[in-house]
C-alpha cells in the first residue's frame, strides 16, 4: 500500500551528475563506492512521458525551476512512479547547479524506514483535520485511518465504556469494562473485523499488556511469536488471533488525561515490517497525547450533549392529547447543531367536554437556562389547564410566575394559549407578546387572526384579553414561534407571508405532516437560526349523536327531570351500565344548582374519551367541598354532594364561562 511519500534530496551538477545525495536517495536509487550514486538524473530515469528528462536537464544547464512526471529505476530493478523537482542553485560549493527534489511513494514493505515520513503523516497531514469532529465515533475512525497505514498494518482504539457511554457512571472500574471503538487493517482481510468487531465490549484479564498500560499509563511494546499469538487466541477463545498475531509486533500506547488512562491504542505491524523500536515509541507517545486532548473533548461535548438532550426531552411534551375529531401535528427545531435545547415549546392538553387546549410559546435565550424555565412554565400550563381557567387568565397567571422567577434570574416568555370546544366549534385565544395565529378556513383564504396584543410574560405591563370565535369544521389552526418567520437575513413580514401561502389555497387537502414538512422548507439550511416550536391542529367538531343538552328551570322540579333525561339518554347510547351513576352525579349537580345559583339551568352531557356530565348555570361562585368537622356541625348538608361526585366520577372540576359557571364530572366509558 502506497500510503505515503518519501522525499529524495540530491545535488546535481550542470550536466545532470549526482554529486551530493542525501540517505534517502543512497537507499532507493543504489550506489558506486562509498555510497555515492555515480549515475547522472538522466539515467535513472527508465521512463517518462515525451522529452520529460531532457526539459528536466535542460533547466539544470539553464538555471530555471522545472518539475516532470517521470520513472525511476533503483539499483536492484525496482521501478518508482516519482515527481521531480529541479530548482537552480548558486553559491560557493563547486560544481554544484540545481538541488533535484524527488518524491517517490513508499512501498507497503517500506513505509515504516523513514521516521520523518512516519511523523509527518501521524502529526502533521491529518490530525488537525481529524481533530475538527466532536463526535466521538466519528473520531475513532479518523484517528485509526491515520494510524493505519502510517503507523501499523493493524490496529484498534479501545476505551473505557464510562468513556464511550455519557449515561455511564465515572470511577475506578475493577476490571474496567473497555469498549472497541474503531478497528483498521490494511490488507483487506475480514477476518480482522469479525474478529476483532468494532463495538465489543471486554474486560481484559488481569497481568495482561493491556492492563498493564491501563494501570501504568505507560506504553508497552510486546514481540508475539507463534507460541504467544496461540496463548491470546486460547485465552480470548477465538482460534483465528493465532495466525493474525503470529510474529508480529504489537505496541499499546495509553490514551492518558488528568493522569490517567481513557484508554489506549493496539498497534500492530506484520512480520514482513519492520517491529517497532524506541523511535516509534516515542512518535507514538506524541500522537497519542495529542489524541487523547481530542477524544477528551469529544467525550466532555457528548456528556454535555447527553445532559442537555435528556433534559430536554424530559421538559418537551412525549404525547399530544386532543378529542377524537381533532387532529393535531407538532414540529420543534432547535436553533443549531451546538444549542440543541431552548426555550420553545407546544402543548396540546385534552380538557374535559371534548375541549382541547393548544398552547405554543417561546422562552427569551438558548441553552439549559432557557429549557428550565420553559420547563417550569409549562408545569404551571398543565396545572392552569387543569384548573379549567380561561386563556386569558391563564397567561395572567403566568406572567405572575414569571415575574417572581425574574426576582431571582431575569427571564421574559412569549405565548399564545388556545382553547377549541368540540361540541359548539368556539374557540377562545389569548396571547402575551406572541406572534399571531394563523387560521385557514376550509373554504376561504388563510388570514391572521386578530389578537390583541399584550406585553410578554415578566413584563407585566399590561392586561390580557381574549377572543372567542367560532371556526367551521376542517378550519386549521397554526400556532408557531418567531424562529418559523424570521431570522437575520429574512425580514419578519417575509416570513409571514411565505407561512400563509404554504396554507394557501390546496392545503385542505394535504396532511398536516407534508404542511408542517413545508413550512420548515428552507428553515433546516440556516445556520444561525433561532429555535422553532411548531403546532397544527385541524379542527372538527364531535358528532351531533355524541352529545346532548337540556334547558332547566331553576327549581327542584329540574331534579327530577334531569334524572329520566340522562337516564333515557344512557339506554340510548347502550350505556345502561352508568345509568345510575350517572343520574346520581347529574342530581348531584343540578341539586347544587338549584340551591345556590337559581336561574336557568343547563344539562349536558358528552360522550368523548370518557362520559361527561355538566351542569351550567348562572352564578360564579365556586362550590366547596367541606374539609373540617366545625364545617359539617355547622351545616350537615353542606359540600355532601360533592363528597359523592367525589366518590363516583374519575375527576370532577369547575370552569367559568362568560355567563356564570360549570361543574363537571367525567367517568370511564
Amino acid at each position: 500500500m502506497q500510503s505515503s511519500t518519501r522525499i529524495l534530496l540530491v545535488g546535481l551538477d550542470s550536466s545532470g551528475k549526482m554529486v551530493q545525495f542525501d540517505r534517502n536517495a543512497a537507499a532507493v536509487l543504489g550506489g558506486g563506492p562509498d555510497g555515492m550514486p555515480v549515475t547522472g538524473l538522466g539515467d535513472v530515469i527508465v521512463g517518462a512521458e515525451g522529452d520529460a528528462p531532457d526539459r528536466l536537464l535542460d533547466a539544470v544547464r539553464e538555471g530555471r525551476e522545472r518539475t516532470a512526471m517521470v520513472v525511476l529505476g533503483t539499483a536492484g530493478g525496482d521501478r518508482h512512479d516519482a515527481v521531480v523537482t529541479v530548482h537552480p542553485m548558486s553559491g560557493d560549493l563547486p560544481g554544484l547547479a540545481a538541488l533535484a527534489v524527488i518524491r517517490v511513494p513508499v512501498p507497503g514493505a517500506d513505509r515504516f524506514l523513514d521516521p520523518a515520513v512516519v511523523r509527518r503523516a501521524l502529526l502533521e497531514d491529518a490530525l488537525p483535520r481529524i481533530g475538527a469532529t466532536l463526535d466521538l465515533d466519528q473520531l475513532a475512525r479518523g484517528l485509526m485511518d491515520v494510524v493505519v497505514p502510517h503507523f501499523c498494518t493493524s490496529g484498534a482504539l479501545l476505551l473505557r465504556e464510562s468513556v464511550a457511554d455519557p449515561d455511564e457512571p465515572g470511577g475506578a472500574d475493577d476490571p474496567p469494562l473497555m469498549r472497541r471503538m474503531a478497528v483498521g487493517f490494511d490488507d483487506g482481510d475480514p477476518v480482522w473485523d469479525a474478529t476483532f468487531p468494532t463495538g465489543e465490549t471486554i474486560v481484559y484479564p488481569a497481568g495482561t499488556p493491556y492492563t498493564r498500560c491501563l494501570d501504568t499509563a505507560a506504553p508497552v511494546l510486546a514481540e508475539l511469536d507463534a507460541d504467544g499469538a496461540s496463548h491470546i487466541a486460547e485465552a480470548w477463545h477465538r482460534a483465528p488471533v493465532a495466525a493474525l498475531l503470529d510474529g508480529a509486533s504489537m505496541l499499546l500506547l495509553p490514551i492518558v488525561s488528568d493522569g490517567s488512562a481513557l484508554g489506549f491504542f493496539v498497534c500492530v505491524r506484520g512480520a514482513a515490517h519492520r517491529p517497532f523500536d524506541a523511535y516509534d515509541v516515542e512518535i507514538g507517545m506524541e500522537f497519542a497525547a495529542r489524541a487523547a486532548i481530542l477524544i477528551e473533548s469529544a467525550r466532555r461535548y457528548s456528556r454535555e450533549r447527553a445532559t442537555a438532550l435528556t433534559l430536554q426531552r424530559s421538559l418537551l411534551p412525549t404525547g399530544l392529547s386532543a378529542p377524537s375529531t381533532v387532529e393535531v401535528h407538532h414540529r420543534y427545531l432547535p436553533g443549531s447543531r451546538l444549542i440543541e435545547v431552548g426555550g420553545d415549546w407546544y402543548e396540546s392538553i385534552a380538557l374535559p367536554g371534548a375541549r382541547v387546549a393548544l398552547v405554543v410559546g417561546d422562552v427569551a435565550g438558548h441553552g439549559v437556562r432557557a429549557a428550565v424555565t420553559m420547563g417550569r412554565l409549562r408545569t404551571a400550563l398543565h396545572t392552569l389547564a387543569g384548573l379549567d381557567l380561561p386563556p386569558a387568565e391563564a397567561l395572567e397567571r403566568l406572567d405572575s410566575l414569571m415575574g417572581s422567577l425574574g426576582e431571582r434570574e431575569p427571564h421574559f416568555a412569549t405565548c399564545v394559549y388556545a382553547v377549541y370546544d368540540a361540541v359548539t366549534g368556539q374557540c377562545e385565544a389569548a396571547s402575551a407578546g406572541h406572534l399571531p395565529p394563523l387560521l385557514v378556513p376550509p373554504g376561504g383564504p388563510a388570514s391572521y387572526l386578530d389578537v390583541r396584543p399584550a406585553p410578554p410574560l415578566g413584563v407585566g405591563a399590561g392586561p390580557i384579553v381574549s377572543r372567542e370565535f367560532t371556526v367551521e369544521d376542517g378550519t386549521l389552526l397554526v400556532l408557531y414561534t418567531d424562529g418559523l418567520v424570521e431570522n437575520r437575513t429574512r425580514d419578519i413580514d417575509d416570513g409571514l407571508a411565505r407561512l400563509r401561502a404554504v396554507f394557501g389555497p390546496g392545503s385542505r387537502g394535504r396532511s398536516l405532516e407534508a404542511l408542517c414538512q413545508a413550512s420548515l422548507d428552507g428553515v433546516y439550511d440556516d445556520r444561525h437560526r433561532d429555535d422553532i416550536a411548531m403546532l397544527v391542529a385541524r379542527l372538527r367538531r364531535i358528532p351531533a349523536d355524541d352529545h346532548v343538552s337540556w334547558e332547566l328551570p331553576g327549581d327542584p322540579a329540574a331534579i327530577r327531570r334531569a334524572r329520566g333525561l340522562v337516564r333515557d339518554r344512557l339506554h340510548r347510547w347502550d350505556l345502561a351500565e352508568l345509568a345510575d351513576s350517572t343520574v346520581l352525579l347529574a342530581s348531584e349537580l343540578v341539586t347544587n344548582a338549584v340551591r345556590h345559583a337559581g336561574g336557568r339551568i343547563t344539562l349536558r352531557l358528552v360522550r368523548e374519551g370518557g362520559l361527561v356530565c355538566e351542569v351550567f348555570d348562572s352564578s360564579d361562585a365556586r362550590p366547596r367541598v367541606s374539609r373540617h368537622a366545625g364545617d359539617a356541625l355547622r351545616d350537615a348538608e353542606s359540600g355532601r354532594g360533592l363528597h359523592v361526585v367525589g366518590r363516583i366520577a374519575r375527576r370532577w372540576g369547575v370552569r367559568r364561562t362568560p355567563t356564570g359557571k360549570a361543574v363537571w364530572a367525567e367517568q370511564e366509558l
